[in-house]
């Protein structure tokens, strides 16, 4: 890598904050998707998520401790534990809103008096926030690794949760539309939702670059906060509705998907 990891996390994030406005941009231009279109897109990002959790952030961290001398295993198991809980904090401390529909939301964390629009995206921030970092300790390892392999691969992971960012900015503007925001404003704030992710791709870039024998430990904490985000929120969603068997296909897939460019980039 020519340029320093930071650049190419920073980057990386804009790309990412970029799919989740061009997620919200339907909401300018035409009615609301149905509730089965967005069942299969928030599945479709399950299965990809759940798949850059492995190819793209647990294998490497196997590779990685297995030459620092480690015990191939450990870092894999204790990093993911501690990304898994520290998601999983940090969802209780938050105040967020779990739902697309007006009549199936779940109000999760401290108890306050914000809007539901606003719990909304707080929810979708808490997603980005995983995603950035992971992205951030990918091209952190790209460059400890430099070589074409570990750049395609972390190439791979920025496509791929870039593909999964597009019905996040969705799930944020269909709502706010149907509460009777303007489109331009609905739109706005679905973009906003990905703003979080070019910060959080930084921070994992400088954890990321603090050391050899720290970095498994890093990946297989994004990972292990990526699997919480999909466990606890994208599959339930998109479970909610009568669309549950065309989500879980939309999952399969969004896993072939992300496998075939972890693995076609390496």
């Amino acid at each position: 890598m020519g340029s320093s990891p930071a650049m190419y996390a920073l980057a990386a994030g804009l790309f990412t904050w970029g799919m989740t406005a061009l997620g919200a941009a339907p909401i300018l231009i035409g009615r609301s998707p149905k509730r089965r279109t967005l069942d299969v897109l928030l599945g479709f990002s399950a299965g990809v998520m759940l798949a850059a959790s492995f190819w793209s952030l647990l294998a490497p961290a196997v590779e990685f401790a297995t030459r620092a001398g480690q015990r191939p295993w450990v870092a894999p198991v204790l990093g993911f534990a501690v990304g898994g809980l520290g998601l999983w904090a940090l969802d209780k401390v938050t105040p967020h809103l779990h739902s697309l529909g007006k009549n199936r939301e779940i109000r999760e964390g401290p108890k306050t008096r914000l809007p539901r629009t606003t719990l909304l995206i707080f929810a979708i921030t808490i997603h980005k926030i995983p995603e950035g970092f992971a992205l951030g300790v990918a091209m952190a390892a790209a460059a400890i690794e430099n070589t074409p392999a570990a750049l395609g691969a972390a190439t791979a992971l920025a496509l791929g949760l870039g593909l999964q960012s597009v019905p996040e900015g969705l799930a944020v503007a269909v709502p706010l539309r149907r509460e009777g925001w303007s489109r331009a404003r609905s739109f706005w704030y679905g973009q906003l939702a990905g703003s979080v992710g070019p910060f959080a791709a930084l921070i994992g870039a400088f954890v990321g670059s603090m050391s050899t024998a720290v970095l498994p430990y890093v990946l297989a904490f994004a990972a292990g906060a990526m699997v919480f985000v999909v466990i606890e929120e994208l599959i339930p969603e998109s479970q909610r509705a009568e669309h549950s068997d065309v989500a879980v296909l939309a999952t399969l897939l969004g896993f072939m998907v992300m496998t075939a460019l972890d693995i076609g980039l390496t």
